[in-house]
């Protein structure tokens, strides 16, 4: 079971990152997924949500308007389309797989409601 983060770098403010999460060893499609962000010294930060039931979408307030998670359960797959990067959005950029049922709408959850977790990608916003 293993979750593969990729799509992080170096962009300018007010650039755009997409990143993708593929997972093997299990069906995403029968999962909630959420993507996460930690800075040193600081806790992670859960930034956006799907339902793995009818597919609601929540995010962070700090990220609304400029982040987009979808997913795509023919390649196994979970996405954060990220547009119009702040500095402030500099982190260490996670995927994650929650198998029980999905959160209540409206939350993203805490890191320990989920099962699942990726390695990481590093986002970073400068000029």
């Amino acid at each position: 079971v293993q979750l593969q983060a990729s799509g992080g770098g170096l962009v300018q403010p007010g650039g755009s990152l997409r990143l993708s999460c593929v997972a093997s060893g299990f069906t995403l499609a029968y999962y909630s997924l959420g993507w996460f962000r930690q800075v040193p010294g600081k806790e992670r930060e859960g930034v956006s949500y799907i339902s793995g039931g009818d597919g609601s979408t929540t995010y962070a307030a700090s990220v609304k308007g400029r982040f987009t998670i979808s997913r795509d359960n023919a390649k196994n797959s979970v996405y954060l389309q990220m547009n119009s990067l702040k500095p402030e959005d500099t982190a260490i950029y996670s995927c994650a797989a929650r198998a029980g049922p999905p959160l209540p709408r409206g939350t993203i959850g805490r890191p320990s409601a989920y099962d699942y977790w990726g390695q990481g990608t590093q986002v970073t916003v400068s000029s």
